[in-house]
């Protein structure tokens, strides 16, 4: 295959080298092969200073280039992308660098895509990717909600802190640790998140935070028309949950069975929230963790940079 960059191949290049030896003019090669005399005259050059090797296709890339990124910057951004697994938006931000530059260090270096590796381990993985992205026009014209249980973590650490062996035992006991209920409601619009830890996920409970969900997004002036979760039972013939999204006035819509993706913006969060919180760092105790979740969910909405709007925060999309 040809350099891209190259005006000939190298068979064309042997035809030079030929012609040019049983005593054809370089005009001539040059208008039976639609090249100019300075290609014919660079090609025999070449090749009688190297010989056949100087045919070959050399790199377009120039000897020299100044305003090449340093070393110690790339060290940097690729220390940081294994660390952290982000993409070139915020990297960029972390470091004060520009986005196209980080993601130019990223693709020079051959670091595989966010959307092919695992975000908890790194490890390459197969995702579905249906190539479109949808959002609404105004902020609360749709409010995604889902639950994502959490296992807690023991007094002392887990094993994440102390190793799989060390806490062994604790799946033998009578008495299990149990599982935190991560309620999250999210703005389709600004990305803006609204997150609480509850002991379950009946209808009750989802129904209280539905409640306080809307009541905390009005009071950030978004009026939620529509909520959108998937079919679990509580949401298609909760009674609880049924009269406040009556009672607020809201629209129910409902994902596509057996499509989570439907409910992507929630989904993602998840994983966000996992790869940079959940499983970020080990925690002593999961009193520790749950103390640490709203200064989290506000570094979120507030400060942290979000591909999806540009490198900024939701909270900036409210604003505008």
């Amino acid at each position: 295959m040809a350099h891209r960059n190259a005006g000939t191949t190298v068979y064309a290049r042997r035809l030079i080298v030929e012609r040019h030896r049983v005593g054809w003019p370089a005009a001539r090669i040059a208008e039976q092969l639609g090249v100019s005399r300075a290609t014919v005259h660079k090609w025999i050059r070449r090749h009688r200073e190297e010989g056949p090797a100087g045919l070959a296709d050399r790199s377009s890339r120039p000897h020299e280039a100044p305003a090449r990124t340093p070393a110690a910057v790339e060290a940097r951004v690729l220390a940081m992308r294994a660390q952290l697994r982000r993409g070139a938006v915020y990297l960029a931000g972390e470091l004060g660098l520009v986005a196209s530059t980080v993601g130019r260090i990223l693709h020079r270096n051959q670091v595989p895509a966010l959307t092919t590796v695992d975000p908890i381990t790194g490890l390459p993985v197969r995702r579905r990717h249906s190539g479109v992205r949808y959002e609404r026009r105004n902020p609360g014209d749709l409010l995604h909600v889902d639950v994502k249980k959490l296992g807690r973590v023991p007094d002392g650490g887990g094993w994440r802190l102390l190793g799989r062996e060390a806490t062994a035992a604790q799946r033998h006991k009578p008495v299990r640790i149990g599982y935190d209920y991560l309620h999250v409601a999210i703005d389709d619009r600004t990305r803006l998140v609204y997150l609480e830890a509850l002991p379950d996920e009946r209808d009750l409970t989802c129904a209280g935070f539905l409640y306080r969900a809307v009541t905390w997004f009005r009071g950030h002036g978004v009026t939620v028309l529509r909520v959108l979760t998937d079919n679990a039972k509580v949401y298609r013939v909760g009674r609880n949950w049924r009269a406040v999204c009556v009672g607020l006035g809201l629209r129910r819509r409902f994902t596509k069975p057996g499509c989570p993706w439907t409910n992507g913006k929630a989904e993602r969060f998840n994983r966000t929230l996992l790869a940079e919180f959940a499983y970020a760092q080990p925690w002593l105790s999961n009193t520790d963790r749950l103390a640490a979740l709203p200064d989290w969910v506000t570094h979120y909405n507030t400060r942290r940079a979000h591909s999806a709007l540009g490198g900024r925060p939701p909270i900036t999309r409210l604003a505008a």
